[in-house]
């Protein structure tokens, strides 16, 4: 469950609410008792790429690169 903090403590306590962030927890900022904002941790990022990890997932037809019937081009030009 969130702690709720009011926004004068948010703004006198910044720092410390943002530590409590960084450690997973979720803080509320509420205005008169009603909730307005959530503090959360950013997401992490995804691991690093590592090339070829879809190899055989992907096909490509033989002709991918052949250029469109012009019906098909026609609709994009318009």
């Amino acid at each position: 469950m969130a702690t709720q903090v009011n926004t004068h403590e948010a703004k006198t306590q910044l720092s410390k609410l943002l530590v409590r962030v960084q450690a997973g927890e979720e803080i509320v900022i509420a205005k008169a008792g009603i909730p307005v904002a959530r503090l959360v941790p950013v997401a992490t990022t995804v691991g690093r790429r590592i090339p070829g990890t879809a190899r055989g997932r992907i096909t490509l037809h033989t002709d991918f690169d052949k250029p469109l019937p012009d019906d098909v081009l026609d609709t994009f030009e318009q």
